[in-house]
C-alpha cells in the first residue's frame, strides 16, 4: 500500500515536474520569437530609415519608436522611442493633418496618410511623410489607438524641389536645351529648343542628334565634336544647325557629359544659343568700322590699318610704296545742280570706275567726300605709280552713266607721295599726297603731281594768308578796283564791275584768286561781302552826284552769302544809305552759287528781285545748270564765261557754243555779256552774233575809282582802249 502510495506519489511529481518543463520550454519559445520580431522590428526600422508610430487618442499622448542611428549594424541594435504629450507640427500643415485624421477616423480612406513639418528635439523642423490606420476601437466601435510608421522626408521634398525648378529653369531658358545619350540620340529636349529648331521633342527623341547638321560645315567638323565629347566629356564653340524647315542658324554650342549615380558615363547635355542676328550685327558694325557705306570701299579707317602693315613690309623688304590721293574736280558745283542723290550716284559710279582701273590688287579707298587714295605696294619704279595715275585720268575720259538721263564727264586730280621718298609715316604720307593733290588743282585740274618739298611752302603760304585775313577789314587794306563795261550797240560805257583787291603791309599784294577761296572757307566772306557792297554802293554815289546818274554797278556774290547770310536787307540797307536807285545795282552769282540749295536760292532771289536790284548769271557755261530751271529764275543778265570768249576767232567750237549761248539767252528776254575780251577780232565776232555788252582787257583794266571815272567821262565810241595782255579778270 505504502509503496503504491509513493509510486503514485512519484508519478505525479513527475508529471508535474514534465509540464513545468514544457511550460517553460514553451515559454522560452514564446520570448524567444518576441525577441526575434523586436529584432526583426528594429532590423526593419534601421534599413528603411522609418519610425513606428502609436497614437492614444484618449490620452493624446504619441509614442515613436526608431532605430538608433548611431548604432550602427550591430549585434545589438539599439532603438530609440520617445514619448510625446504635445507633438509640434508645424502651425503651416497643423490643419492639414488633422483633417487627414478626421477623414480617416470616419472611415472615409482607408489609411491615414500626412505630410507635414514636426519639430524635433533639436529644435529643427524636419518633413515627414506618416502612414496609419486605427487599431482599437471600444465597443462603440469608436477609435481609441492609431498606429503607423513615418519617414524623414526633408532630403526627398528639397530634391523634388531642386528638380521642380532645375524643370521651370529649363522651360523658361531662352537657349535650347538637349539631352542625348552615349549613341548621340535625343533623350529630351525643353521648349526653347522647340522654338529654335521647330523640331517638338515627339519629332526628335530618339533621332540622332546629326538631325541638325548643316551643309555650312564639312561631316568631317560634326565627327570632331562628337569625338571631342566622348574624349573629354565636353566641347564648346560656333556651329551652325539646321531647322527643320531647312533655314540654317549659327549658334554657340556647350555640350557636356552627365556621370550617373555611380560615375559612369550617362547622357550629355548640350546648350545651345542662337547668335546668327548677334553674329550679323557684329559683322556689319565691323563694316561700318572699316568700309564706306556708299561705295563699298575701305574707309580711312582701314586705309590707315593697311598703310601701317604696308609700310613695315616695305621696310623689311626694302621696297617702295606709293600714296595717291584723288579729288574730283568741280564735284561741289555738279552735287550742288543737280542734287545730292545724283551726286551718290556719281561718287558710287567715280569708285567703281577707279577700282576697274588700278586692279583688284591695290587698295582703293574712300576717306570721304569726293576724297579718294590709291595704295600701291611692292612699287617697281617712281615712273609705275605716274603710269598708274595717267591710267586713272585716262579712264575718267569716258562720261560716268548715273542714271538714264544723264551721263556726267568729271575728272580727278591727283597728288603722289612715296615712301621713303616723302615719308616714312601714315600720316605724312597721306598728308604730302593730300599736298601734291592741291597743287595738281592748282596747276589746272585733271592731271597729277608728285610731292616735293617746295609744296609745303606754298601750304605755309595759304596759312599765313588765312591767318592775316582775319584783321583786313580792321586794318583797312581791302579796296575796290572797278572794269567798266562797254554796250556794243551804242558804243558807250554803261557800267562798271567792282572788285576786291588786298595788300597786306607785311605780304604786299596778294591776288584774289588766293584769298577769296580762304575767306569763304572760313566765313569772313560774309563781312568782306557785305563791306564790297556798301562800299560799291558809297563809289556810285559819289559818280552819281558827279553827273554819271546812268552808270550801274556790279557787285560780286558768294555762296555764303547767298545761304548764310541775310543778302536782301544787306542789299536794302546799302541801298538806303547810299541813296542809290535799285536798278542801277546789279548782283552777280556764279552758276553753282545759284544751283546750290535750289529752294532756299530761289526765295533769296525772289526777294532780292522785289528790292528791283539786277541779277546776272556769272562765268555761265562752267557750270551744270538747268535752261529749264533758269528760266524760272528772276534774272536779267547772262555773262559768258572768258574760257569760252579766249579762243574766238581760233576754235570752231568755242565759237559755235558762244553763239549758242547768245542766242538762247535772248530767247529768254536776257541782257548778253561777255567777260574777257582782250582782242579787237574777239569783240567784233560778239558784236556780229548780236552780243550785248563785253568787258576785259581789250576794253580797260581793272582801274581804281578816280582812274575810272577820268576813264569813263573821257570815253567816245573812238577812244582808244585802255590796257592789253591775257591777265585773267577776277
Amino acid at each position: 500500500m505504502i509503496a503504491a502510495a509513493v509510486l503514485a506519489f512519484l508519478a505525479f511529481v513527475g508529471g508535474l515536474t514534465w509540464r513545468r518543463l514544457q511550460d517553460r520550454r514553451r515559454e522560452r519559445g514564446y520570448f524567444a520569437q518576441i525577441r526575434e520580431r523586436d529584432e526583426r522590428l528594429k532590423l526593419a526600422l534601421w534599413a528603411s530609415g522609418e519610425q513606428f508610430w502609436d497614437y492614444d487618442l484618449e490620452r493624446r499622448v504619441l509614442r515613436r519608436t526608431r532605430a538608433d542611428e548611431q548604432a550602427g549594424l550591430t549585434t545589438d541594435l539599439g532603438v530609440q522611442t520617445l514619448v510625446d504629450a504635445n507633438l509640434q507640427i508645424h502651425p503651416d500643415d497643423l490643419p492639414r493633418a488633422i483633417a487627414s485624421l478626421r477623414r480617416h477616423l470616419r472611415g472615409e480612406t482607408p489609411l491615414y496618410v500626412s505630410e507635414h513639418r514636426v519639430r524635433e528635439t533639436d529644435g529643427k523642423w524636419v518633413w515627414m511623410r506618416a502612414r496609419g490606420r486605427v487599431v482599437e476601437r471600444d465597443g462603440t466601435g469608436r477609435a481609441l489607438r492609431v498606429a503607423g510608421t513615418a519617414r524623414d522626408i526633408t532630403a526627398n521634398r528639397s530634391a523634388e524641389r531642386d528638380r521642380r525648378i532645375a524643370g521651370q529653369v529649363l522651360d523658361s531658358m531662352m537657349e535650347a536645351v538637349a539631352v542625348f545619350d552615349r549613341e548621340f540620340r535625343f533623350v529630351s529636349v525643353n521648349p526653347a529648343f522647340t522654338r529654335m529648331t521647330g523640331y517638338s521633342d515627339a519629332e526628335v527623341i530618339g533621332r540622332p542628334t546629326r538631325l541638325l547638321d548643316s551643309d555650312q560645315h564639312d561631316p568631317a567638323f560634326y565627327q570632331h565634336v562628337r569625338a571631342e565629347l566622348r574624349r573629354n566629356g565636353r566641347w564648346s564653340g560656333e556651329i551652325w544647325q539646321q531647322r527643320k524647315n531647312g533655314d540654317e542658324f549659327l549658334c554657340w554650342f556647350q555640350g557636356s557629359e552627365v556621370l550617373d549615380a555611380g560615375g559612369q558615363h550617362g547622357h550629355y547635355v548640350a546648350v545651345l544659343g542662337d547668335i546668327t542676328d548677334q553674329k550679323r550685327a557684329e559683322q556689319e558694325l565691323r563694316y561700318l568700322a572699316n568700309y564706306d557705306t556708299l561705295t563699298s570701299l575701305p574707309n580711312r579707317a582701314l586705309l590707315s590699318e593697311r598703310l601701317s602693315r604696308a609700310i613695315v613690309k616695305a621696310r623689311r623688304g626694302n621696297t617702295r610704296i606709293a600714296m595717291l590721293f584723288l579729288d574730283l574736280d568741280r564735284f561741289k558745283d555738279i552735287n550742288d545742280s543737280l542734287g545730292h542723290a545724283a551726286g551718290d550716284r556719281i561718287l558710287r559710279a567715280a569708285a567703281h570706275r577707279l577700282q576697274h582701273a588700278v586692279g583688284p590688287t591695290h587698295t582703293v579707298a574712300r576717306l570721304g567726300g569726293d576724297e579718294f587714295t590709291v595704295l600701291l605696294e611692292n612699287l617697281e619704279s617712281i615712273e609705275h605709280a605716274e603710269q598708274v595715275a595717267r591710267d586713272v585720268l585716262a579712264s575718267f575720259e569716258a562720261p560716268l552713266d548715273i542714271d538714264q538721263r544723264h551721263d556726267v564727264v568729271i575728272s580727278p586730280s591727283i597728288g603722289i607721295s612715296l615712301y621713303p621718298d616723302h615719308a616714312l609715316v601714315p600720316t605724312d604720307l597721306l598728308k604730302h599726297a593730300d599736298t601734291a593733290m592741291y597743287q595738281a588743282k592748282a596747276a589746272g585740274r585733271r592731271t597729277f603731281m608728285r610731292y616735293t618739298e617746295a609744296m609745303d611752302v606754298e601750304i605755309r603760304g595759304r596759312a599765313t594768308i588765312s591767318a592775316a585775313l582775319r584783321g583786313v577789314l580792321d586794318r583797312n587794306e581791302l579796296r575796290l578796283v572797278f572794269q567798266p563795261k562797254l554796250s556794243l550797240d551804242h558804243s558807250r560805257i554803261t557800267g562798271v564791275e567792282a572788285l576786291l583787291r588786298w595788300t597786306s603791309p607785311e605780304l604786299g599784294a596778294i591776288s584774289p584768286a588766293q584769298f577769296i577761296p580762304l575767306a569763304e572757307e572760313s566765313g569772313l566772306i560774309l563781312d568782306i561781302g557785305e563791306w564790297a557792297l556798301r562800299e560799291a554802293c558809297s563809289v556810285l554815289k559819289g559818280w552819281r552826284m558827279k553827273g554819271l546818274d546812268q552808270l550801274t554797278m556790279a557787285v560780286n556774290v558768294s555762296s555764303l552769302q547767298l545761304l548764310r547770310g541775310n543778302l536782301p536787307k544787306q542789299v536794302a540797307r546799302a541801298l538806303v544809305e547810299s541813296g542809290v536807285p535799285p536798278e542801277m545795282l546789279q548782283l552777280e552769282l556764279t552758276e553753282s552759287v545759284i544751283m546750290a540749295n535750289a529752294g532756299q536760292t530761289s526765295a533769296t532771289l525772289d526777294a532780292l528781285r522785289s528790292l528791283g536790284v539786277g541779277l546776272a548769271i556769272d562765268d555761265f557755261g562752267t557750270g551744270y545748270s538747268s535752261l529749264a530751271y533758269l528760266k524760272r529764275l528772276p534774272i536779267h543778265t547772262l555773262k559768258i564765261d572768258k574760257e569760252f570768249i579766249g579762243d574766238l576767232t581760233r576754235d570752231a567750237d568755242d565759237e559755235a557754243i558762244t553763239t549758242t549761248v547768245i542766242a538762247m539767252a535772248h530767247s529768254l528776254g536776257l541782257t548778253v555779256i561777255a567777260e574777257g575780251v582782250e582782242t579787237e577780232a574777239q569783240m567784233q565776232f560778239l558784236r556780229g552774233r548780236g552780243c550785248d555788252e563785253i568787258q576785259g582787257y581789250w576794253l580797260a583794266r581793272p582801274l581804281e575809282a578816280a582812274s575810272c571815272l577820268s576813264f569813263i567821262r573821257a570815253w567816245t565810241p573812238h577812244s582808244v582802249p585802255v590796257g592789253s595782255g591775257t591777265v585773267d579778270t577776277v
